[in-house]
């Protein structure tokens, strides 16, 4: 027997036993729920069923399979400068160089190491992602109920996310709106890439010049959808790369860039997800938090500054 908490209410019961019962078939979970061996509040429900807090689920006996990850895999615990943190949110100030989950190759990122930091939470789940070398604000809602609001934030464009990045090439337009649709695909190697493309889904970003230099400019990005590599794709389709994108951006040149001795040097990608504007999902007060440049892409402008002066 299972007493629903906050963190679990609202969300469907079935979505509930596959989180719960890891490892168990989609269809043997159905086939419990249809033969009404799952009870909530001792009466029958449907798969669609929503569970509100104090609900009492009775789950039956179920094998579980045995986990695919390797039992020598060790995720250690890890924390990340907090930016804001309450009851329902967590806002870190994600580093350049860390997933934020685990897959393709990486065993663990941020939300397994915030996890294993904090083994009382409840729930504790992404909000949203960041490429791997973006740094900046990164949330993580602590109850469902706040995932939820925050997704339907998402969903509706109700929430303004903002970027710097610092491009190669000559810029001069104070503003620049992009609607260039992007197409995923993967290499003959199997890497996940992004190309504008006609027939691609819908993208659209709106860039602000803050300051511009010999060759280089800094940008302000806002996105209005929320594609893969979204930023990226668009500034490469302009012919100003992101400098330091391995991706997407001039490999020769980022190789300059990144050399001992190099004057400006920079090694990572010039990408940081500076500014977040939302409604509050639990108050339904405007929230905004900033993080502030990494010292490395600190240090590269005034080295830009530097050269200009």
């Amino acid at each position: 027997m299972v007493e629903i908490g906050d963190e679990s209410a609202g969300q469907r019961i079935d979505n509930f036993l596959m989180r719960t019962c890891k490892g168990v078939p989609k269809s043997h979970i159905y086939r419990i729920l249809r033969s009404g061996e799952v009870r909530v509040n001792k009466g029958r429900i449907s798969a669609e069923y929503k569970l509100q807090t104090g609900d009492l689920v009775r789950i039956p006996p179920i094998r579980v399979a045995q986990p695919d990850e390797p039992r020598g895999t060790i995720v250690p615990a890890a924390t990340f400068p907090i930016v804001f943190e309450d009851e329902h949110l967590l806002i870190i100030n994600k580093p350049a160089g860390v997933a934020v989950h685990g897959g393709s190759g990486v065993s663990f990122g941020v939300i397994e190491q915030l996890r294993q930091a904090h083994p009382q939470a409840k729930f504790l789940e992404l909000v949203h992602r960041l490429d791997r070398e973006t740094s900046g604000v990164l949330m993580l809602a602590k109850k469902r109920a706040a995932l939820v609001g925050l997704h339907e934030q998402i969903r509706e464009n109700r929430m303004d996310k903002r970027y710097l990045a610092c491009v190669r090439g000559e810029w001069s337009d104070a503003r620049r709106i992009v609607k260039a649709p992007l197409h995923k695909y993967l290499t003959a190697e199997g890497e996940r890439r992004v190309r504008v493309q006609d027939d691609g889904q819908s993208a659209h970003t709106v860039f602000n010049l803050i300051e511009r230099f010999d060759g280089y400019a800094l940008l302000e990005a806002e996105l209005k959808t929320g594609r893969t590599h979204q930023i990226r794709v668009h500034l490469q389709h302009l012919g100003t790369p992101i400098l330091g994108d391995e991706k997407y951006g001039d490999y020769a040149f980022n190789r300059e860039l990144s050399r001992s001795g190099a004057k400006p040097q920079l090694k990572r990608m010039f990408l940081h997800a500076y500014k977040l504007k939302l409604t509050h999902p639990a108050t339904g007060a405007p929230l905004q938090v900033e993080a502030p440049l990494p010292p490395e892409c600190e240090g590269f402008l005034r080295q830009l500054r530097a050269l200009k002066a």
